[in-house]
């Protein structure tokens, strides 16, 4: 059996046995609009993807997150992740509640997610250049905005 090569091997996410790649998305949840995106390797976790990449978070808004962010109330004090629970402390029903209260907020997102997923880019297997990722990202990103603002 061949070993990947190096640049092959910083992309192969060991969790879902195959080479992935990464993209985050930022959105406004009133205007549906894409604001920002980043990449990275698939195997890099969320939230050290968000700290890598800087992206500003605008101060008076309220910015609502998944799983995958926990800790982003410690950096931003105007955002919200949903509890999890843990073997031995399972959530209550107040923390239940909250967090199906934050699902029906993000419901925006998850529908922005959707338009581009439309595209087939992150909905499959990417099979092109990897260094070419982003700018196609971006393109459809932009296409989606140009489709909303009309």
């Amino acid at each position: 059996m061949r070993t990947p090569k190096k640049r092959q091997r910083e992309h192969y996410s060991g969790k879902k046995k195959r080479h992935t790649q990464k993209a985050q998305v930022l959105a406004d949840q009133r205007t549906g609009l894409i604001l920002a995106s980043a990449f990275c390797e698939g195997k890099k976790n969320d939230f050290a993807l968000f700290k890598q990449s800087r992206t500003p978070l605008v101060a008076a808004g309220l910015c609502l997150a998944d799983s995958g962010y926990q800790g982003l109330d410690k950096l931003y004090a105007n955002s919200q992740t949903p509890k999890k629970k843990s073997k031995h402390h399972p959530l209550s029903a107040q923390e239940k509640a909250s967090n199906r209260q934050l699902s029906q907020g993000r419901i925006g997102i998850e529908h922005v997610i959707g338009r581009l997923k439309v595209f087939r880019i992150l909905l499959e297997r990417y099979r092109n250049r990897r260094r070419r990722f982003g700018l196609r990202f971006n393109l459809i990103a932009a296409l989606c905005n140009l489709e909303r603002c009309r």
